[in-house]
């Protein structure tokens, strides 16, 4: 009954908080004025200051510091090694009143890092009560077939939900980062806020209802639409390129149309940490040969040298392929070149896309891996937004010069013979 009166309560707040928002006032939960929560992204920037750095955690610890008594906080993770962010998770909940659900990947326990113990003191560990953490299982995700071979699925996902914070309610925030001092300083990561957005919070907090019941044989891949948004939720069962949420995306692009006179062309950019999926690689390279700009930013494909067929890194590199930036660790103690590596995973088109023209994001946790599609627990966003496309462009263009080795990625990094670290 007090958790019927709970969620009664948090509802009433959350529509007076949008009455008062729409009306043009702020009502932070100490009865201070707040700034609205803008909608939009969030990038870090490894190569900049403290704060440019923290980006994405500083705006996530605002919001977990102003989440109202009796709110929500519900977060989905792969990897948290961040006692700050874990201690404040902690006292919203024993200091505030408020619920926080935490659902990690298991390798977020590990001896060198507190950040779990200290979630597991506050909120115990029992996925009935209104606060808790958990765990999927080891080698799998929560929602993955664990009868699958191999069993290599992880609990993959980056997103957070508010269900009130100063400024807003029903927030969604999507990322590409984990929470972890190498996610900060070392990797290239955005986020992207989605405030006051009932219908969107919802489809995410139903997903994330999913991860905590772990019923991976009621589990179907999921995509639900509220525009301009759309959540894809992993992992797809199947094989093919058909069924493949990047591969399907990409052939919806028509890469030349005319306008009266004149002859319009599609851009397409991809910013990736992994590009391992054959069909992928193969339809990017298609679409520059259709005449698409084509610019592919990554940090590790898959090479198949030696073995007669081609690999991601061969199906990218063929002749009339897509323009290629490399982009991962270089630890070879040279303070003056780079220690960083690109950890978004966007997709970006400019042109006609499913016979209109439009500027579209695809952003989140999913890699274009085997593994993201087919066994991990992933998100990912669809962003009809022109200016959110345009402001994605520039961190893509801001990291592909920052990119080393570049255009020089005959590496075995690059090649993914040396895999690169998603943490």
């Amino acid at each position: 009954m007090r958790t019927a009166f709970r969620w009664r309560s948090r509802r009433l707040a959350a529509a007076l908080s949008t009455i008062l928002l729409t009306a043009g006032v702020h009502v932070g939960s100490t009865g201070e004025a707040a700034a609205a929560v803008a909608e939009g992204p969030v990038f870090n920037r490894p190569t900049g200051t403290y704060e440019e750095q923290h980006a994405i955690r500083i705006k996530l610890l605002t919001y977990i510091s102003t989440a109202a008594p009796q709110s929500d906080i519900k977060v989905a993770l792969y990897h948290l090694y961040d006692e700050k962010v874990a201690q404040a998770l902690a006292d919203a909940h024993t200091q505030r009143g408020v619920n926080v659900q935490v659902m990690l990947d298991s390798t977020s326990v590990i001896p060198t890092d507190g950040s779990y113990d200290i979630l597991r003191s506050a909120l115990g560990t029992d996925r009935t009560k209104a606060s808790f953490v958990g765990l999927c299982p080891p080698k799998r995700s929560c929602l993955g077939n664990p009868d699958a071979l191999p069993s290599n699925g992880l609990n993959h996902n980056k997103f957070w939900l508010f269900s009130q914070v100063d400024g807003a309610s029903d927030v969604v925030v999507q990322s590409s980062s984990n929470m972890s001092p190498s996610a900060y300083t070392r990797m290239w990561n955005d986020a992207f806020v989605i405030p006051s957005n009932p219908a969107v919070y919802g489809t995410y907090e139903s997903h994330f209802a999913k991860l905590v019941a772990m019923d991976w044989q009621k589990w179907t891949y999921t995509s639900v639409a509220h525009s301009p948004y759309k959540a894809y939720f992993f992992p797809y069962p199947g094989s093919g390129n058909t069924r493949d949420t990047i591969w399907n995306t990409l052939d919806n692009v028509t890469c030349k149309w005319t306008e009266g006179t004149t002859t319009r062309q599609t851009k397409v950019r991809v910013a990736v940490l992994r590009l391992t999926r054959q069909g992928v690689a193969e339809k990017l390279t298609a679409l520059r040969r259709a005449g698409c700009s084509v610019e592919v930013l990554y940090a590790e494909t898959d090479s198949a040298a030696g073995s007669g067929t081609p690999g991601t890194w061969e199906a990218l590199h063929a002749s009339g392929g897509p323009t290629l930036r490399c982009h991962n660790h270089d630890e070879d103690d040279n303070p003056k070149t780079t220690n960083s590596v690109i950890h978004s995973k966007y997709l970006l088109i400019d042109g006609k896309y499913d016979g209109a023209v439009d500027k579209l994001v695809w952003t989140g946790s999913h890699n274009y891996s085997g593994t993201a599609l087919r066994e991990n627990d992933e998100a990912l966003l669809k962003i009809d937004d022109s200016a959110h496309h345009d402001a994605y462009v520039a961190n893509f263009n801001a990291a592909k010069a920052a990119a080393v080795p570049g255009a020089a990625d005959d590496t075995d990094a690059c090649k993914g013979v040396k895999p690169a670290s998603d943490d």
